[in-house]
């Protein structure tokens, strides 16, 4: 009788570590992932240009979901023609990130952001830094931002 029990109880253990493993390493893949997506999503969120706003506005939405792309969708149409009658061109470049948490379907990364910003009355760059709090969702297998917050 204990020798059934002792390899039942190794059965389970092996069994649970393997599922563990398995569980483990499908979360780093999405974490690694979303953390790809959401750094070039960053860039997309911090690089716009007058020249083709509606392009850039486009990819924004495109990467979107939720909340956040129900916010951005009712500020677009009273952000667009300052950005414009401003002749506004900003250039986003992610420093760092990192994963904060992290789940199979969502992940939240920190990153830290520059863009350079340039319009028509300050023709000499200035930088913002920010550090950004994203929210990642996978939808339907990609990966979209549903909060974005600048800190």
């Amino acid at each position: 009788m204990v020798p059934a029990t002792l390899l039942l109880i190794a059965v389970t253990t092996i069994g649970w570590t393997g599922w563990k493993q398995y569980d483990d390493s499908r979360v780093d893949g999405a974490a690694r992932e979303a953390l790809a997506t959401g750094q070039q999503y960053a860039v997309i969120l911090t690089s716009i240009d007058f020249g083709h706003i509606d392009r850039d506005f486009a990819a924004i939405d495109d990467g979107a979901t939720g909340s956040f792309k129900q916010t951005y969708a009712a500020s677009a149409p009273r952000i667009r023609p300052l950005l414009v009658q401003a002749q506004s061109v900003s250039k986003g470049r992610v420093l760092s990130a990192s994963v904060q948490s992290a789940a199979r379907r969502r992940v939240v990364l920190m990153m830290f952001v520059d863009a350079e910003i340039t319009n028509a009355t300050t023709p000499q760059p200035r930088m913002d830094r920010s550090r950004v709090l994203m929210t990642m969702e996978n939808v339907d297998g990609r990966w979209l931002a549903s909060a974005v917050e600048i800190l």
